[in-house]
């Protein structure tokens, strides 16, 4: 009995003992097959990804991460700013006065950006703006006036040049009408300049509302606030110019103390942020012609540019009925460039004299010719002017000291009024 169970295990171990052998061979076999058929896969596709191989991962990152943003929002959404295929150049519409658009820098307003006009009263914003309106209108671009004061006057308007028959006016009820208006014929992408004037007859609906003395704390603030928000996309797009008009108010309590700022506009500090362009104007003088008074001396500051560098000043002459008269300017610039000679009453140019400053700007008036000739000599005399201080400025860039002004005087500090 015991040989026969002794007989009966060594079968059993003779029986299963191949296959124990044989499944590890195999499954060692196997296992080595796999590996070897995954390090050719995994070589194969790392031969087809050789471009990916070349970038980094912080690169390759940056990849996927733009192509999931375009593939979200759209193509254009994000985009390379050198490599975009967008203007190098603002394109701008001129503001009707040469020496104007000489200290913008950029030859007048920028499109698709925001500008404020502000200054105190009859120191001529409304007729800036009119005068822009005339230059896009010579273009053939359409252009739109916002008359929140009810005040505008056609004649005026007229006599700048503005084409009255295609030039759209809007008097609107309440302010929110007036940027609802503004909002969609920006959007509509058809329209060259927009005008609102001004920010400060931008009354809120629940003003009107309300009761006369009621307190309404920040309402225009926050309306104003709300309407540059929704408008700045848009704006962008449809490469429209838009301009408000503001008032100035005196600033009684001034926290800065001594030296702080007396004025401050209208509409909150929205309106400042979100101008690329923004001009303080002030009246420095009158202009006579015997005993009458026929004008006045205007002084322009930017105290907020963009697109050049700010705080530059220009100076011109605003006729009365008439508007800003470009003869005077180039007058002045022409005599202090030496292009024309004065010697007392007497204009010298082109060996021609001509007595007294009404008389050479007839003259200018009606020889456009030579109108033209005094302008080309001026703009390519004060480009060469500017490239000059350019190149110092870096060659001295070094060894210029600066001088450090105290933070509390603002913009709004007016302008010092020059002797006419």
């Amino acid at each position: 009995m015991a040989r026969f169970l002794r007989n009966v295990s060594s079968l059993k171990r003779c029986l299963f003992a191949p296959k124990v052998c044989s499944g590890g061979v195999l499954g060692s076999s196997s296992q080595l097959c796999n590996f070897s058929s995954k390090g050719r896969r995994k070589s194969k596709s790392d031969g087809s990804d050789s471009g990916e191989e070349n970038m980094s991962k912080k690169d390759l990152a940056l990849k996927q991460a733009l192509d999931q943003i375009s593939s979200s929002f759209g193509k254009g959404s994000i985009m390379w700013l050198g490599r975009s295929l967008s203007p190098k150049n603002v394109p701008v519409v001129s503001t009707g006065s040469f020496a104007l658009d000489i200290a913008l820098g950029t030859g007048g307003f920028p499109k698709g950006r925001v500008v404020e006009i502000f200054g105190p009263e009859a120191s001529g914003k409304t007729t800036l703006a009119l005068h822009v309106i005339a230059e896009a209108q010579k273009q053939g671009g359409y252009c739109v006036f916002v008359d929140a004061e009810h005040a505008l006057d056609s004649s005026l308007a007229e006599a700048i040049g503005v084409n009255t028959e295609n030039l759209l006016l809007s008097q609107p009820d309440c302010g929110e009408q007036a940027l609802s208006l503004v909002d969609t014929l920006i959007r509509s992408g058809s329209v060259d300049i927009v005008v609102v004037d001004s920010v400060a007859a931008l009354v809120p609906k629940g003003e009107l509302d309300g009761e006369m003395g009621d307190a309404h704390m920040a309402m225009q603030a926050r309306l104003m606030s709300q309407a540059l928000r929704k408008l700045s996309h848009s704006l962008s797009l449809s490469q429209t110019v838009l301009i408000f008009i503001n008032q100035v108010r005196s600033k009684l309590s001034t926290f800065g103390g001594f030296g702080g700022p007396t004025e401050v506009t209208c509409g909150g500090n929205a309106l400042k942020f979100y101008a690329s362009v923004r001009l303080n104007m002030r009246r420095t003088g009158s202009v006579k012609k015997g005993e009458e008074t026929v004008g006045s001396q205007v002084l322009v500051k930017i105290v907020k540019n963009k697109l050049a560098p700010p705080f530059k000043t220009a100076e011109y002459e605003l006729e009365f009925g008439k508007g800003i008269s470009r003869e005077a300017e180039i007058i002045d610039l022409a005599t202090k460039h030496k292009f024309v000679t004065k010697s007392g009453a007497f204009y010298s140019f082109n060996e021609k004299k001509i007595h007294g400053r009404e008389a050479f700007k007839k003259f200018l008036a009606e020889n456009e010719s030579a109108c033209e000739e005094l302008v080309m000599k001026l703009k390519e005399k004060l480009m060469e002017a500017e490239s000059k201080r350019e190149r110092h400025t870096n060659v001295l860039d070094g060894d210029i000291s600066e001088e450090v002004i105290s933070s509390d005087i603002t913009d709004e500090e007016p302008v010092m009024a020059v002797e006419a």
